[in-house]
């Protein structure tokens, strides 16, 4: 292992400068930032969307060009496999062909926008073989075959003749890194690569580039917003604020010794697992330069309001010349549990496990094959669909993407009103009033009101789903990944929100996500699932304290620690290839059964798969 501080440096940014420009002149993304990536070192550039991070990569491969960049000064030296060194701002095209996904390879964030909608996964993965390195095509499918198994995806035969939209996203994801990884090129650039991922997928992946990178001496610049993952990766750690570069050090001077005070306001609004030991309820998060209300526990009430029982929801699979139904995918099988009024139940688990379809079987979004709802005395699932729109009233979702789940075309004041006249529930100057208040509440200046979503961060745009979807006062929300593609700081100020306005108005929510060390800070209650199932459901201090069912303890093994001195360590993780969830028509899945391990604790006893 080389010492990384003799190393030469495989990438150099010196006095870095991108501007954009705008209809009202030019906007500056990055301005004079300087940093080295040597061989076999991660360097993680940490800072808020809009702080320039994505920016600096995408000028090293001179994509940012087509992004309506234009590099104004500074060089960007790269140290050539065969040809010595070149300064990249300054290449032509042709050169910076040669050199992207063969000497430089680039993993996207978004993986849907990364991969081409009409070619299959296969086709995708060997193009870059063939033209850099000169595969048949024979040579090239089995390349292809090896790195989607090294990324631990299922059934990989079956995938590399598979579309994108047919993956779920976690496997895009996966699909993406391995083609980054496909030419093995000497610098690796990870634009918040694992933002999608659940904890076991993204441990994984984690554990697989450091692998690589110690293996094959690949310089690797990671970016993102994740302090665990920084303190899981790092070797030095580049913070940006606004466009400059404001620390640089170690990852143990960064974590231990953070010098600016933008450093330490990232550090402190981490949730970090384990804070919450010996508390029974949930609490806002202390954040520096803020101005908190009392910070209170939120107790909730024992009243129930969600009673699910029995839900099983499978989608059919079809097949043959007359597209009859082969197979169903077991999506949520036999699951059960209640939420009281005032309480957060979270539901956590890896992408495919079931979560996501469970929040919208409850809402009647996609229509479950059996099972019971009872929201507030209301049967649910007997519901005509009028009924249901009106039962819709009580109960909200907050979806993942904000952007895809507002309209591009409509201010964001009209959006926030929209429910409110679709029910009807206030009229004339009664709609302004409360659409002020509910931007208020959410902490948006009332100039917003005019503004559009592309005019919004991503974090602004989840502020705005959050109004909405309180627009009608409903009892229960139902939050699908909400704060999971949010910055530290803006998600720690939506959780304190979320956890604020259930204190206040005693809202309930269904919390869906794969971040545990948030689930731990913001629930009552934790359900695990795996395979459609819920294989461990109870309090949240006893499921966290005292995990029993082998997933849930592999999936807290799996959890990242924003300390750079706890690491995890590849062995640790041992997880198993997850079964597939398609099962002929003429399969009968055995019914869940629990066992009682502390008072409200439960564990699966029927075989889980795991």
């Amino acid at each position: 292992m080389l010492d990384q501080t003799q190393a030469p440096p495989i990438a150099q940014i010196k006095g870095l400068r991108v501007e954009f420009q705008t209809k009202d002149g030019p906007v500056v993304g990055v301005e004079n930032v300087s940093f080295d990536i040597r061989s076999g070192e991660t360097v993680c550039v940490v800072g808020e969307s809009g702080s320039g991070k994505s920016v600096s990569s995408l000028s090293l491969m001179r994509l940012v060009e087509y992004g309506g960049g234009d590099i104004a000064s500074g060089e960007l030296l790269f140290d050539r496999l065969e040809g010595g060194e070149i300064n990249l701002a300054d290449a032509e095209q042709t050169t910076m062909r040669r050199i992207r996904g063969n000497e430089i390879g680039m993993i996207f964030q978004e993986p849907m926008t990364a991969l081409n909608p009409v070619f299959t996964v296969g086709k995708q993965m060997t193009e870059g073989l063939r033209l850099h390195k000169g595969m048949n095509k024979a040579e090239a499918n089995e390349r292809a075959l090896a790195l989607l198994k090294q990324v631990r995806i299922p059934e990989p035969e079956r995938r590399l003749q598979q579309y994108p939209h047919e993956l779920s996203g976690g496997m895009r994801q996966r699909v993406v890194i391995a083609m980054a990884l496909a030419c093995e090129p000497r610098l690796l650039i990870a634009d918040e690569p694992t933002t999608a991922l659940d904890v076991t997928i993204q441990a994984e992946i984690l554990a697989l580039m450091d692998r690589l990178k110690r293996e094959t001496g690949t310089a690797v610049m990671f970016i993102t917003h994740d302090m665990a993952v920084v303190a899981q990766m790092a070797d030095r750690v580049v913070v940006m604020y606004r466009g400059n570069k404001v620390e640089e050090g170690t990852v143990e001077e960064i974590f231990e010794n953070p010098q600016h005070p933008y450093t330490k306001a990232l550090l402190a609004a981490v949730p970090k697992l384990g804070e919450m030991r010996g508390k029974q309820y949930p609490e806002p998060m202390k954040l520096l330069g803020r101005d908190q209300k009392s910070i209170a526990p939120i107790p909730g009430t024992e009243d129930v309001l969600l009673t699910v029982k029995n839900l099983t929801t499978r989608f059919p699979v079809t097949g043959g010349f007359l597209r009859r139904t082969v197979a169903n995918v077991h999506a949520v099988e036999d699951v059960s549990f209640s939420i009281n009024k005032g309480q957060t139940l979270s539901l956590v688990g890896e992408s495919g496990c079931g979560k996501s379809t469970a929040g919208r079987s409850i809402l009647r979004l996609v229509e479950p094959q059996e099972g019971e709802i009872d929201l507030d005395g209301k049967n649910i699932m007997a519901l005509s669909p009028r009924d249901l729109r009106t039962a819709r009233l009580d109960m909200q979702m907050i979806f993942q993407d904000p952007f895809a789940s507002l309209n591009p075309q409509m201010q964001l004041s009209d959006q926030v009103a929209e429910p409110i006249h679709n029910y009807d529930t206030l009229k004339g100057a009664a709609v302004q009033e409360r659409v002020e208040m509910l931007f208020d509440r959410v902490e948006l200046p009332r100039s917003f009101m005019r503004r559009f979503p592309h005019e919004l961060s991503g974090g602004q745009r989840q502020r705005v789903a959050i109004a909405r979807a309180l627009a009608l006062n409903p009892k229960l929300i139902i939050a699908d990944e909400a704060v999971s593609a949010l910055d530290v700081s803006v998600q720690a100020q939506v959780l304190n929100l979320m956890m604020e306005l259930q204190s206040e108005m005693e809202l309930s929510f269904l919390f869906i996500s794969h971040d545990m060390a948030v689930v731990e800070r913001v629930s009552h209650y934790v359900g695990v699932m795996y395979l459609g199932r819920i294989v461990e459901l109870g309090p949240r201090n006893r499921v966290f304290e005292n995990p029993q069912h082998a997933y849930t303890q592999a999936l807290m093994k799996a959890v990242p620690i924003a300390d750079p001195r706890q690491r995890k360590d590849e062995k640790d993780l041992n997880f198993k290839p997850i079964p597939s969830p398609i099962h002929p028509v003429s399969y009968e899945a055995a019914p869940s059964q629990y066992k009682e391990v502390e008072p409200g604790h439960l564990v699966l006893t029927t075989d889980s798969g795991y």
